[in-house]
């Protein structure tokens, strides 16, 4: 345990302005969507508030928020453990993302303006010399950023909270799906396809190009998942 829970304090800052349920909450859900807390692992209320100084109600309270996230469970006579994700888990999330993409990309086709097509043009232009100059870890950022540009331009907060929300519970898969050469030059052609279909307002291409997009990342987390699964087994 102790070679990640330093790591794990390390999410909670207590010097922030907020309130200190809060934080905790924030800064424990971290390290559980990061995978700094390992699957099946108990979460032990009094260690932590030991740790952080803290009485144990906070510590309480915020995984009683997280429970109701279902990125805890409580395992009767034993406590709070982080649960696995399963493929159905996965599943679901991409249906929603898929849905939630296609929603924001139409919104932003309807609500860019020549400014914003260029902003988004010279960002695949970056991301394309970062590729030739295989900067993997640039070309993973300025995707990143490619995604959340085109709900910025959708001018749709709410959706865009609720996105970022989903994509952190696989966060710690999140970056693996343009590990490979092969992926992140299809990827980032699709990235270029969905530009141009924004710029013709082609819908129907859209829908389709996304649809395909999220279920080639869906496959590769898919085959993340079972590889951490195989490790752990391993152990």
């Amino acid at each position: 345990m102790e070679d990640y829970i330093k790591e794990v304090i390390d999410q909670i800052d207590l010097s922030q302005n907020k309130p200190l349920n809060e934080i905790i909450y924030e800064g424990l859900r971290t390290a559980i969507i990061r995978g700094i807390i390992p699957t099946g692992e108990r979460i032990n209320e009094k260690l932590y508030a030991e740790r952080l100084n803290v009485s144990r109600t906070p510590i309480r309270e915020a995984l009683r928020r997280i429970q109701d996230e279902d990125i805890v469970t409580y395992v009767p006579n034993y406590g709070i453990v982080v649960r696995q994700f399963t493929e159905e888990d996965v599943h679901e999330i991409y249906q929603l993302r898929i849905a939630l993409d296609i929603l924001a990309s139409e919104n932003a086709m309807k609500m860019m303006t020549e400014e914003d097509f260029e902003t988004m043009r010279a960002l695949l232009d970056r991301t394309d010399t970062a590729q030739t100059n295989n900067d993997v870890e640039l070309v993973i950022n300025l995707s990143r950023q490619f995604n959340n540009m085109i709900y910025e331009f959708a001018r749709m907060p709410r959706l865009e909270s609720i996105q970022t929300k989903l994509r952190e519970y696989l966060s710690r898969f999140r970056d693996i799906s343009l590990t490979p050469d092969s992926r992140r030059k299809k990827a980032l052609a699709e990235h270029r396809l969905i530009f141009r279909c924004l710029q013709n307002k082609d819908y129907v291409q859209l829908k389709m190009v996304i649809t395909e997009h999220l279920a080639l990342s869906e496959d590769f987390i898919l085959i993340a998942l079972k590889q951490e699964e195989a490790k752990k087994q391993k152990r």
